[in-house]
């Protein structure tokens, strides 16, 4: 079964006349693949509603326990530095299942810890291998046709975008059960199930060619990014979409939380189970992509994510406005980040792993950016000054996309 299995995935992008055949023996594997991305990057969310606990367990103060976050995310940052280029280079197969079996270990490491230290080691090393989510999203275009290519990356991007959304919900719910330590203890397990699972379904198949060193692989991500304006444009909208996405989601939680609607954090987190109408998105961009419709697709989506701020911002008066406009804006976002991605693997199908990786720092400046912002706009301008800045974020967007629409894949 697995063996029929394997040779039915391996002749995707072959040309072979079993092509249809073969996409349809991989909605398994898509399916698993993307679960495994989103259990992958929930790993990165879950400590945001545990900071108070992990404080409290470890004498941390409360001004600086965010030093937990910070670490994560700098272990991400490495991994889609040094370690998704692998998978240019090596079996990817061996890589992702190396990876999610040590994010279990990582993960073990994390919910034992006794001491700060290995507290602060675990969460780099479960933000270095969580970049498992973009070994697996290239892995998924390069087996796929070229013609199914934007609907698997579209699925299993939507496995991405539900671990975001529900892993603050998910992890609260677990901690109110059986303490902090036990919503890394249970990713554990279910990380080794993942590990063992994805060892069974992949395909066997020998290295990719690697005719560069290790060195020049990574030398190469900027110069690709240099040479080509295509990858410089979805690179940027990478960059405006997750500032304005973290704008919302950094911030968020300070009004729910506050005087007068003091909600809890799984109330808070049933705003994240809104956002997941963006998986419904992700899939249905990425088919839209394959047509040759990603520059009239982005453009949509950053009219709807740009007027997304409005109800969003009316959070004080109506809390169903609020969610309108967070379906809206996840929607939109994700919407756009697929079509970057259909769009930059069409472009380079030999470099995938390494474009991804660089893709996705972008990503992370633009989180950082809108997370620092809007922080420090609350302080001083309220939930409205948040709204303006996410609107900025998205409209600057908008902007860009108008400007350097004839770039790329016409609509």
């Amino acid at each position: 079964m697995t063996e029929t299995a394997g040779k039915g995935i391996e002749t995707i992008g072959t040309g072979s006349s079993r092509q249809a055949q073969s996409y349809g023996l991989t909605q398994t594997l898509l399916l698993v693949f993307a679960v495994t991305c989103g259990m992958s990057v929930a790993n990165i969310y879950y400590a945001q509603p545990l900071l108070d606990s992990m404080a409290a367990a470890f004498a941390i103060s409360p001004a600086t326990v965010g030093i937990v976050i910070t670490f994560t995310q700098a272990g991400y940052a490495l991994g889609l530095f040094f370690i998704v280029p692998l998978g240019d280079l090596v079996d990817r197969r061996k890589l992702v299942v190396a990876q999610t079996f040590l994010s279990a270990v990582a993960l073990v490491i994390v919910g034992t810890a006794h001491h700060v230290g290995v507290l602060f080691a675990g969460m780099i090393a479960v933000g270095l291998l969580a970049v498992v989510v973009q070994v697996l999203v290239a892995f998924t275009a390069t087996l796929a046709t070229a013609s199914k290519r934007g609907r698997a990356v579209g699925l299993v991007t939507s496995g991405v975008v539900t671990g975001i959304l529900s892993a603050r919900f998910v992890s609260g719910v677990i901690a109110d059960l059986g303490g902090w330590r036990s919503v890394y203890l249970t990713s554990a397990l279910l990380m080794s199930v993942m590990s063992a699972l994805l060892a069974w379904l992949l395909p066997r198949h020998s290295s990719p060619p690697a005719p560069e060193s290790y060195g020049a692989t990574l030398r190469s991500i900027p110069t690709l990014f240099l040479r080509d304006p295509l990858l410089q444009v979805r690179a940027v909208l990478a960059l405006l979409i997750f500032a304005s996405f973290s704008t919302l989601w950094t911030a968020l939680v300070l009004p729910l939380s506050g005087a007068p609607l003091f909600l809890s954090h799984t109330e808070i987190g049933l705003f994240g189970l809104a956002g997941l109408a963006g998986a419904v998105a992700a899939s249905g961009a990425g088919r839209l992509a394959d047509r040759g419709l990603g520059q009239w697709t982005t453009g949509i989506a950053l009219v709807l994510l740009t007027s997304s701020w409005l109800p969003i911002a009316f959070l004080h008066s109506s809390l169903t406005a609020l969610a309108v406009g967070v379906i809206l804006l996840d929607l939109s976002v994700q919407a756009v980040h697929v079509t970057n991605q259909s769009l930059i693997f069409a472009a380079h199908p030999e470099a995938r792993s390494r474009l991804v990786g660089g893709y996705m720092v972008f990503y992370s400046i633009g989180s950082g950016l809108g997370a620092i912002s809007a922080t420090t706009i609350y302080a001083f301008l309220g939930w409205s000054g948040v709204a303006i800045l996410g609107a900025i974020f998205s409209g600057a967007g908008l902007l860009f996309w108008g400007l350097t629409r004839h770039i790329g894949q016409p609509g």
